[in-house]
């Protein structure tokens, strides 16, 4: 029996296999609203095999988008145009729907990547950011200005009205960002945060914001719905998080009744590289699984089957995410039951391609 796609459970949410399609920015929103382009590509890949498909970055506040184009769930029009699409994609497919609520920070206010990906110009309607201390995200960018506790205080209630927002769409899952150098990692990362007060310095004190988020929006989000973070296991710079930081977040996250890890790594900087080998979070993955002991997922150049099998199987994390790999393949996880000897499920309108009904399918590799 494949490991990969063994049935799994985290709290009231069961899950017909372990893969997941990871969180992907599309950049196509209409300020903040999913449009018919997220209807396509959200459809194209609930069929894609993955038992969870979450949807990209949706951003809290309008001021906490990455670019023009980034979703939000921050207005009433923001949550019809994502409830439409949602409502839709369910009717479609068979994955379980989980979205990710973020707050870009000093990484705010940018150009869409096929743009250039730099900080907005002064024609190109750029806002102001916070972060944790006014330092830029790198060379060229704004400056942003330090949060004040009053910014705090509205950025955790955004993450609590977002949450409810995404309760009433009826998604099953909900993952707070606190990676990629977004605004909670830019708090917790000794790199970004210089503060003076009690959200600088020490670990706890860097930590005591992001916490206070996770702490709000579970006391919103029923024990039944999954709640989770996906957070950094490196910073990959000296000075910077470790994997050893990893876990003790991990730790402090399922005391605040937080259900799953998703373990990804850097973005703290615009200078830093990750590196390129596949799977190079899975060792910091299996870390924080096996000494924080918390459903764990893994995410970063996952790129085969048997990768993928091997990484479940060994215990080294509990769900594996892919994001590049099903754009290019949104069939991925078809072909990779068809590898392992196992199956998943299909639209039956497609049932004609299966390796029941069709011999090119049911063929050995």
């Amino acid at each position: 029996m494949s490991a990969l796609f063994s049935p799994f459970r985290m709290a009231g949410l069961e899950l017909a296999n372990r893969l997941v399609v990871s969180p992907m920015c599309q950049y196509s929103g209409d300020d903040g609203c999913a449009n018919d382009w997220h209807l396509m590509h959200l459809g194209m890949l609930v069929n894609s095999g993955a038992a969870l498909l979450v949807v990209e970055a949706t951003h809290v506040e309008r001021a906490g988008r990455i670019t023009h184009g980034c979703l939000g769930l921050y207005s009433d029009d923001n949550e019809a145009a994502l409830a439409r699409v949602i409502a839709q994609v369910r009717r479609a497919g068979s994955a379980k729907l989980g979205i990710q609520l973020a707050h870009s920070g000093r990484k705010g206010s940018a150009q869409r990547p096929w743009e250039g990906g730099a900080s907005l110009k002064a024609g190109e309607d750029p806002w102001e950011t916070i972060a944790a201390s006014s330092i830029p995200f790198g060379d060229g960018w704004a400056t942003p200005r330090e949060a004040t506790e009053a910014d705090l205080n509205r950025v955790r209630d955004a993450f609590v009205n977002a949450a409810r927002r995404s309760l009433r769409i009826g998604f099953d899952a909900i993952e707070l960002h606190m990676a990629h150098g977004y605004l909670l990692h830019g708090l917790m990362s000794p790199l970004s945060n210089k503060r003076t007060d009690q959200y600088g310095g020490s670990w706890e004190n860097r930590t005591r914001f992001p916490l206070s988020v996770a702490r709000a929006v579970r006391a919103v989000v029923p024990k039944n719905i999954v709640l989770g973070a996906r957070i950094t296991g490196s910073d990959w710079r000296e000075g910077g998080l470790t994997p050893d930081d990893a876990v003790a977040l991990a730790r402090m996250l399922k005391a605040e009744g937080l259900d799953f890890i998703c373990v990804s790594s850097g973005g703290v900087a615009a200078d830093i590289r990750n590196p390129s080998e596949p799977g190079y979070n899975v060792a910091i993955a299996a870390r924080v699984k096996k000494e924080a002991n918390i459903a764990t997922r893994t995410v970063g150049l996952i790129l085969t089957p048997e990768q993928a099998e091997g990484i479940v199987a060994k215990g080294e994390a509990d769900m594996v995410a892919l994001g590049r790999a099903l754009l290019d393949d949104p069939h991925w996880g078809w072909h990779a039951a068809k590898a392992l000897n196992a199956d998943v499920a299909r639209p039956p309108q497609y049932a004609r391609a299966g390796p029941k009904l069709w011999a090119p399918a049911a063929a050995k590799k």
